[in-house]
């Protein structure tokens, strides 16, 4: 039987999300959020305005989430993006607006420097044996130290050259408005939902060909339409306001490379077969050394590209960028779904993951509260989602 036994559709649904609590969770989980905020704030939270800046906000952990996804799936854990990557946007400052050089030369060169630090802290884990917890504590010490020794001197460095700073504050060039909307958001919606809708039929049939079980036709459909209305409406709040951000354009693309590399390639399957069982990965051939080198490599690439949106985002460089990014990177993955002992993690969960913890910040920014109580919120978030996680598997 490839299609499950008729049974009430609400019945079914129940059924479903019973059994795949740890997918529905995280969407649940920003729903309420989004809800809550919503009335607590009159309406602001989920105005265009506020959700553009939303997204634009979420950028660099979400690009950091998606290369602490693959790092916590191998069973490891890095301690030093957040520093890093404050250093690294503090390099980039220095390059363009002290040294003079150009944006497009300093952006490459940085990209490059973020793969050679994950390469040497991947290289003392994978060949020498210092645990990934201590190797990259120390290296949160040195980048910020290093960070400190290169602000010292004026504290903050102003960043003014606005093509560098329309990366995470403009816009992608629009097509023109149709009764006041951009047409480009609405076109790029109109394309997802078709492409979308695509993939989910595809994906299905695959399913029924070799006889797997697949969910009913009514409740196929239920989710098609849930998602093609979920993509317009966020494609009209971005009509709304001012289009597609540079932000959206560079996550949308690099959690694409990331989501086609853990799920469509030979590299994805090794890195979920290392965090299953690294020791039976290594006797099926699998270099164990290798793919955590690739994955700190991967993951300092990411803290450069998010130490530049930041950078970017606030047009400047501080002693205290990057503080406190890499619990909100290892947080978004948790919170969507990434497994505390290894193996199991999606990055299109870490993004949803992501946009979870910037709303709680964003919203209760809005509201006024303050960011001690702000931190005791998100520590509660996190205890919470790690707990979930551990329960679920002792009951499966």
């Amino acid at each position: 039987m490839t299609e499950k036994k008729k049974v009430g559709l609400f019945a079914e649904l129940g059924g479903l999300l019973k059994t795949r609590v740890r997918d529905y969770a995280m969407f649940i989980a920003l729903a309420i959020i989004f809800i809550l905020f919503q009335v607590l704030t009159g309406g602001i939270f989920l105005s265009p305005r506020n959700l553009t800046n939303l997204i634009n906000q979420t950028g660099y952990i979400a690009v950091m989430a998606c290369a602490m996804t693959e790092i916590l799936i191998i069973c490891q854990i890095d301690l030093s993006v957040g520093y890093c990557s404050g250093f690294l946007g503090a390099i980039t400052a220095i390059l363009m607006v002290k040294a003079g050089l150009n944006m497009w030369i300093t952006i490459p060169l940085i990209l490059i420097f973020g793969i050679i630090a994950g390469l040497i802290s991947g290289s003392i884990i994978s060949f020498v044996g210092v645990p990934a917890f201590v190797t990259t504590l120390a290296f949160e010490f040195i980048y910020r130290g290093l960070l400190s020794l290169v602000t010292s001197e004026t504290g903050s460095i102003p960043i003014t050259i606005k093509e560098f700073n329309d990366i995470s504050n403009g816009f992608v060039p629009d097509l023109g408005q149709i009764g006041g909307l951009w047409i480009l958001p609405l076109l790029v919606g109109l394309i997802a939902v078709v492409l979308v809708i695509i993939s989910e039929i595809k994906t299905r049939k695959n399913l029924q060909k070799y006889n797997f079980e697949v969910s009913s036709t009514a409740v196929f459909v239920l989710k098609l339409v849930f998602i093609s209305a979920i993509i317009i409406a966020v494609a009209f709040v971005l009509a709304s306001y001012c289009g597609i951000s540079w932000t959206i354009v560079i996550v949308g693309v690099v959690v694409f490379i990331y989501n086609f590399i853990m799920s469509k390639t030979k590299l994805g399957r090794h890195i979920y077969g290392v965090g299953g069982n690294a020791e039976a990965a290594a006797l099926a051939g699998i270099d164990v050394r290798k793919i955590t080198l690739f994955v700190y490599a991967s993951m300092g690439l990411m803290t450069a590209l998010g130490g530049i949106l930041f950078a970017s985002r606030l047009q400047s460089a501080s002693t205290t960028a990057g503080a406190g990014f890499e619990l909100d990177a290892i947080a978004s993955c948790y919170i969507g779904g990434t497994s505390t002992s290894g193996g199991i993690g999606k990055v299109t969960g870490s993004i949803i993951g992501a946009l979870v913890i910037m709303s709680l910040t964003n919203g209760l920014n809005l509201m006024g509260v303050g960011i001690a109580y702000q931190y005791v919120i998100k520590g509660i978030i996190f205890i919470i989602a790690v707990a979930f996680d551990v329960l679920n598997r002792k009951n499966k």
